[in-house]
């Protein structure tokens, strides 16, 4: 049955007006419980109904065709061999896609829009109202991209290679919000330029900057960002330094304009 005969009326509105009717969400990934965690968040929004699951797959696109969807919620986290990146060409024709992803890789954010896809969110970078909003906005008129996303697309737009930093710091070293700031951080934005991405105060921005070079005992924004990019050269030891300095004691200055013996 079709999304417009099981509900009647009009789609979703993408500048916040009223829905008439709900949208069907179909919701495709390679992990049980991911995809029964999914549906369970999308039932608690009154605007979408369930139009059913599926594996990431040939059965994905059989039971989108079948169940006619207005939204497909394609989950990216599990392994690449579930086929999921080759099923966006597939799927994008039946119904608006909103890919869920752990890349952090330009390139292959980028792949996903090139394919057709509606949005793409990035694992751990937005909360379950991000994700609702975004399925109910999916569409045309605006790509949804969560903070992350979005930076990743600015760097290939700007001619950046992949995503391939090595973290020096512990994934869990800074939050969420922290991650998103020093991702934008890294793309040159000033604190003005980040909070206005971000629907944040200018001070508050400040404050995690603030928060940040502490995490990553940094002292200005050039050494977050090496430590973040993974090109920080390591600290040499304070007791180290101190034994070599107290050995050999440097000589009196000069005084000025007077030859040295």
């Amino acid at each position: 049955m079709s999304a417009a005969a099981r509900t009647g009326g009009q789609a979703a509105q993408p500048d916040g007006t009223p829905h008439l009717r709900q949208l069907g969400v179909l919701v495709v990934g390679g992990d049980a419980v991911t995809r029964i965690g999914l549906r369970a968040l999308l039932a608690t929004d009154r605007h979408l109904t369930a139009a059913g699951e599926a594996v990431a797959g040939p059965t994905a696109v059989s039971t989108a065709r079948q169940q006619r969807p207005d939204v497909i919620l394609l989950d990216k986290g599990a392994p690449q061999g579930n086929g999921g990146l080759n099923l966006l060409p597939a799927l994008t024709p039946l119904a608006r896609v909103l890919v869920l992803t752990r890349t952090l890789d330009p390139a292959v954010i980028v792949s996903f829009v090139r394919d057709g896809a509606s949005g793409c969110l990035v694992h751990g970078d937005f909360t379950p109202d991000e994700l609702l909003r975004a399925v109910l906005h999916a569409g045309p008129e605006a790509l949804r991209l969560s903070p992350l996303a979005a930076a990743a697309m600015a760097r290939y737009l700007h001619g950046g290679t992949p995503h391939q930093r090595q973290h020096t710091i512990p994934p869990d070293t800074l939050t969420r919000r922290e991650r998103q700031i020093m991702e934008l951080v890294t793309q040159g934005l000033s604190n003005v330029q980040i909070a206005a991405a971000l629907s944040l105060k200018e001070k508050t921005v400040k404050n995690h900057i603030n928060h940040i070079f502490g995490k990553l005992h940094a002292g200005n924004r050039a050494e977050a960002m090496a430590h973040w990019l993974g090109t920080a050269r390591p600290r040499v030891p304070a007791d180290s330094a101190h034994t070599h300095t107290s050995a050999r004691p440097r000589p009196p200055a000069p005084a000025y304009g007077m030859p040295t013996t």
